[in-house]
Parts: C-alpha cells; structure tokens; sequence
C-alpha cells in the first residue's frame, strides 16, 4: 500500500503526512542521497515515531512515490475556448514541467528513484501520466467533434504527436532549449497538418 491508500483506524494527520514529505525534499537538497536515505533517519528528522512513518508509507519505495506526486502540480482545466488554445495550455504546463526537472536536482533524484523501480514507475505513469493524456484525449475529442480535427484520426495517436515533441527536448535531450512560444508552435505546426481540408 502506499500512502494514498485507506487505512482503518484512527485518521491520518495531514500534518504529519506533510512534515515527512518536506523532511525527505529538504535532506535531498541538502545533499543526502536517496540510496543514503532511510525509514528511521526520515523519521528521526521529522520529529515522529518509526512506526508512525512505517504506518503511512510500507518502505522507502512508497514513500518516494510520493515524494514525487507532491512536486506535481495540477493540470490546467481546459476552458474549452478553442481546441487550439486548450492543447496550448495543456502543452505549456509540460515545458514548464520540463524546465523544472533540469534546473531541480531533487526532481532529478526523486524520478530516478522511481523510475528505477519498475512497479512504481508504473504505478505513477497509471494515475499521474494517465490523467494527463486522458486530458489531451479529451480536448481532441472535442475537436473532432467541432470539426476543428478531421474525424479519421486516432485520437491516441495525435496525442502522441502533441506531446511527443515536447518530452522529447525535455527527457532526451538536455541540449535541446524549451523557450516561450515553443508550445504554440508545435501546436499550430499540427494543427495545420490535422484540420479538415477546405471545401
């Protein structure tokens, strides 16, 4: 179980929740690595019971995962304004996630944590990653349906091509910039390979 699970008994502090999660964040930055890390120094350095810590998260794994939902940021509600301006938004909130992760060590440390354990990597690509292509999925739905997106298209597919570009620079190539505009031009760059010919 990890830390987003119910529990029976007494209800969880968010308080506590909260202090062992920035106790994590802050030993990171100091310098501590994650393979330096444990249950009991985590808990002696918040201020709580092992057992407390053991109760919340089963081992450091879980504990992690969690470390990494907090330095995730909501997605943008789509306004539903255009289909352009929605896949805009959307894609603006990835290069700043991206911009993020080089200027942060601790992003850094945390994912590589994570994605070096394959049942946890899963599990966050199946509630965060997830929830955001289903956003994606869902303004291109629209789109088609307004007609601003030819029907043949598989919307999985195109949600592919919106993002791709941008984890690309992101995860991959670190020499790659992510400037301002960069959202909008890999948005309209599509969109005029997309929309419906002219009749």
């Amino acid at each position: 179980m990890t830390a987003r699970d119910g529990r029976r008994g007494r209800p969880r502090s968010a308080a506590v929740d909260t202090a062992v999660l920035e106790t994590v964040l802050r030993l990171l930055e100091e310098g501590v690595t994650a393979a330096e890390l444990s249950m009991e120094r985590i808990a002696r350095e918040a201020g709580v019971g092992k057992a407390t810590v053991y109760r919340r998260w089963p081992g450091k794994e879980a504990l992690m995962l969690d470390v990494l939902r907090s330095l995730d940021e909501a997605l943008p509600r789509p306004v539903g304004g255009s289909v352009r301006d929605d896949l805009v938004a959307l894609l603006e909130f990835l290069r700043r996630r991206g911009l993020a992760k080089r200027s942060s060590a601790v992003l850094r440390t945390v994912v590589a944590e994570v994605r070096s354990r394959p049942a946890l990597w899963a599990e966050y690509h199946g509630t965060v990653v997830r929830a955001r292509r289903e956003a994606f999925e869902a303004v291109l739905r629209r789109g088609t349906a307004t007609g601003e997106i030819r029907a043949d298209l598989d919307t999985e597919l195109l949600t592919d091509l919106f993002v791709s570009p941008m984890l690309s620079r992101a995860l991959f190539h670190e020499d790659k910039e992510l400037p301002e505009g960069l959202s909008e031009r890999i948005v309209d760059t599509l969109l005029e390979g997309v929309r419906p010919a002219a009749r």
